[in-house]
């Protein structure tokens, strides 16, 4: 069994195929999708989206968002959605680790605000890092 998969960044939509399988970043941990599955809407963390096509993974930075799974339909609305084969590996090594840095810093301080950005910063730069199939801990 397929499913019709769709990624709709509001600029642009990221991915519109079928595919065998998928694995999500919800909110409450990794949800694996088949053909067949019950009904659904769950909200999204940043993170890696895996879209199994054929027999290739395929690695999509998700930057938070909702999926609604529906009769072998899933269609995920997101903030802001990057494939990971048309990430610079190096530029996203470089920002995660200056993103690493950032928050190194910003927890030595005293400013919230600053240490939530510096987090949301790291979640964004991992995802992106991740999605070139970078190991990151």
């Amino acid at each position: 069994m397929t499913l019709t998969v769709r990624v709709i960044a509001p600029d642009k939509t990221i991915w519109d195929s079928e595919a065998k399988e998928i694995i999500l970043p919800s909110t409450t941990g990794q949800l694996g999708i088949l053909g067949g599955h019950a009904p659904l809407l769950t909200a999204l963390d940043i993170g890696v989206m895996r879209v199994r096509a054929e027999n290739d993974w395929i690695a999509i930075a998700l930057m938070g968002g909702f999926a609604e799974v529906e009769e072998d339909e899933v269609n995920i609305l997101v903030n802001g959605a990057e494939r990971g084969d048309s990430i610079d590996k190096e530029a996203a090594r470089l920002a995660y680790e200056e993103a690493d840095q950032r928050l190194q810093t910003a927890e030595t301080g005293d400013n919230l605000q600053e240490k939530i950005q510096a987090k949301q910063n790291l979640k964004r730069t991992r995802a992106r890092f991740q999605a070139t199939g970078a190991m990151v801990n």
